[in-house]
């Protein structure tokens, strides 16, 4: 998989990181020049408490030297952490970031507003926006967080987001030496939704999905772009079915759309289904073969694509509705 910790130029005509955009904020890598405003905002005791890591007072010198270290760790692959920004003004709200463990299997959310700033939603877009990037472009299964015991509102952003409860401790807080305070360990899977489906409970929705099989026996999974639900996830290419399509009609096109290959549709064998519950919705499935089409494959839609031996299927992560199908291909082929 492509390593998005690569280190980038440091200069301000090219970012030196990603820009995720919502739709009141801009989060963008730590610049030099936000130190001040970085420094006004931060030192400030009931922020502080509630940060492992931020002493307090909190030294001027100290945001300079926290921020060119942020740089560092980018350019490194161990963190990303960005400026909170207010998109129409351009002001420093805040900033938020992520830490990887050692292993790149998970990474450690962790973020902060100014006071003037709480109570507008500013941090669960955020943490919302970063979390689904994360997913969409780390080499990550999971996000953690830890919250002081005492902050409820930090604790009630997380679950709001799906994160889970997973265990309490106690941590030292800098702001208060040799004190051990009780905290709270929260985190969330990749395949957890972040948020309720727009369609209702008893909805069921219909998409279809086709294994496409090379020469060499070979599988094409294409891994799901950030911006759509459980961004970073890999399946078996295909779409929804509309008002009217048949199933196979509606390979044919979603092929054309995705991979801008063409196949027929009497080339496509059926061969399972997948029907599964999600929180607000029932998918079912129709699965077809296909080992003939004209083209070659290509991601048309920003998603990366991968061609896998049938035994290594196990190693890509999956939506829940597509994992069953791992043995059942496996076995046949």
């Amino acid at each position: 998989m492509p390593d998005h910790f690569d280190s980038l130029a440091q200069d301000r005509a090219a970012p030196a990181g990603p820009l995720l955009h919502t739709t009141r904020l801009l989060l963008r890598p730590l610049e030099p020049g936000d130190a001040a405003a970085f420094h006004r905002l931060i030192n400030d005791w009931d922020i502080c408490r509630k940060l492992p890591e931020a002493p307090f007072p909190y030294p001027a010198e100290l945001a300079a030297q926290w921020i060119a270290a942020a740089s560092a760790d980018r350019a490194g692959g161990v963190a990303e952490q960005f400026a909170v920004v207010d998109r129409e003004s351009g002001a420093l709200l805040g900033s938020a970031g992520l830490r990887l463990s050692r292993d790149r299997q998970s990474a450690d959310l962790g973020y902060w507003l100014g006071r003037a700033f709480w109570g507008r939603g500013f941090g669960v877009e955020a943490a919302r926006r970063l979390t689904e990037w994360a997913f969409a472009a780390l080499p990550i299964a999971r996000i953690t967080a830890t919250v002081a015991a005492d902050n409820d509102a930090s604790a009630a952003l997380l679950q709001r987001l799906g994160f889970a409860l997973t265990s309490k401790g106690a941590q030292v807080f800098q702001c208060r030496p040799g004190q051990k305070l009780p905290v709270h360990h929260y985190a969330i899977a990749r395949d957890v939704p972040m948020a309720p489906q727009a369609a209702p409970p008893s909805a069921v929705l219909l998409v279809v999905a086709v294994a496409l099989i090379d020469a060499a026996g070979k599988i094409l999974l294409a891994r799901r772009p950030e911006g759509k639900k459980m961004a970073g996830m890999w399946e078996f290419p295909g779409g929804k079915v509309d008002a009217g399509e048949t199933p196979e009609a509606a390979l044919v096109r979603e092929l054309r759309e995705e991979l801008g290959i063409e196949v027929a549709a009497n080339d496509l064998a059926p061969f399972v289904f997948a029907s599964h519950p999600y929180d607000s919705f029932h998918l079912l499935m129709p699965v077809f073969l296909c080992r003939r089409w004209q083209g070659q494959p290509a991601p048309k839609e920003g998603q990366a694509l991968a061609w896998v031996a049938p035994d290594r299927l196990v190693e890509y992560p999956m939506p829940p509705a597509d994992r069953p199908l791992i043995p059942m291909l496996r076995d046949f082929l």
